[in-house]
């Protein structure tokens, strides 16, 4: 395994879990909720939760790129980029929700080979590096092996995500072509399809640090990631995760492009 991917894949892992930790001093108390200019919320939680990622994980590696949800973007120069998101979820903490987490991501010449994903409030870990499998704890993950759409369960985030009219309209279509749907939402959702709970998350309007992490704890555990397009692109806001089986059937039902003509 190559050296400096497992350095900084360690670090990550103990990293990622001090600032879960720290977000979670903060969870389900008083806390002054402020709002972006895009309407998300941001707290002193996420704040001191991503820089406490970006000291740490720079402080080993000063030559690496990093790029936070709330600190912005530092180029680098070893080929290494850290992409952070500090609380993803951050309107369920500050309800009380306890299902949000902390992401931390790492990319090598553009390439995603790590992801870790902690959530606190729910005291569950999951992390993968590429070639080393993806794990919850010490349980190493598999999606799951349903090949029906029928007999698929699909997690969403939120309804308003999915705009033009059009796009809500793809994803009604393929809620009613599946056996359940959950809107757990949000980093949950792309856990619960890497261990096999569910077969895939679809979203709209994602940023890079929602999913970088993402990506590869899905991959490593023999699922698909892509756009809508199928390709693997976290830069896009349209992403479905999947167990791979159903992949490109979901896509075509998002593009719209499996409809019978009309006569």
């Amino acid at each position: 395994m190559n050296p400096d991917w497992k350095a900084r894949y360690d670090a990550a892992v103990t990293a990622a879990e001090q600032a879960g930790q720290l977000a979670l001093r903060y969870f389900d108390a008083e806390l002054k909720v402020e709002w972006k200019e895009d309407d998300s919320p941001v707290t002193v939680a996420d704040r001191e939760a991503e820089s406490l990622l970006r000291t740490t994980l720079l402080g080993r590696f000063p030559k690496d790129g990093f790029l936070g949800e709330e600190h912005g973007d530092k180029p680098g120069t070893s080929g290494f980029r850290w992409i952070i998101d500090p609380i993803d979820g951050t309107r369920n903490f500050v309800r009380g929700i306890p299902i949000w987490g902390t992401l931390v991501g790492l990319e090598h010449k553009g390439e995603t080979i790590a992801g870790i994903v902690q959530l606190p409030a729910m005291k569950q870990s999951f992390r993968a590096l590429r070639g080393d499998g993806a794990w919850r704890g010490e349980r190493r993950l598999q999606v799951s092996k349903v090949g029906t759409l029928s007999q698929a369960t699909l997690f969403y985030t939120t309804l308003a995500c999915f705009s033009p009219p059009a796009h809500q309209a793809a994803f009604l279509d393929l809620s009613k072509r599946v056996q359940g749907l959950r809107g757990f939402g949000d980093v949950y959702g792309y856990m619960l399809v890497a261990q096999g709970s569910g077969e895939a998350m679809v979203e709209h309007g994602v940023h890079i640090w929602d999913v970088a992490a993402v990506k590869p704890i899905i991959e490593e555990a023999g699922g698909r990631y892509s756009d809508w397009d199928g390709k693997p692109n976290i830069n896009r806001p349209d992403s479905v995760a999947s167990n791979g089986l159903l992949h490109e059937e979901i896509l075509r039902v998002m593009r719209g492009s499996d409809k019978p003509p009309v006569k």
